[in-house]
């Protein structure tokens, strides 16, 4: 079970929709590219929404790791 996406694994998509991944479905938002592009290396954990026909998920929680900047 997949339960954290990077843009680099949703093919770094530059347009909101729900794309299929090889787990399942996965709804992209504008405001989810946004911290993409911005943070490219943003990991979201996906969460499930519940579908009768076929494994839907949507990004949820972001995990943003930012290097440490050393001090002068």
């Amino acid at each position: 079970m997949v339960n954290r996406v990077s843009w680099k694994q949703v093919g770094s998509v530059k347009e909101p929709g729900r794309y299929k991944l090889r787990f399942g479905w996965v709804t992209i938002g504008a405001e989810d590219l946004a911290i993409w592009e911005k943070y490219p290396d943003a990991i979201f954990t996906l969460y499930e929404v519940a579908r009768a026909e076929s494994n839907e998920y949507r990004v949820g929680v972001i995990d943003l790791t930012i290097p440490a900047v050393a001090a002068p």
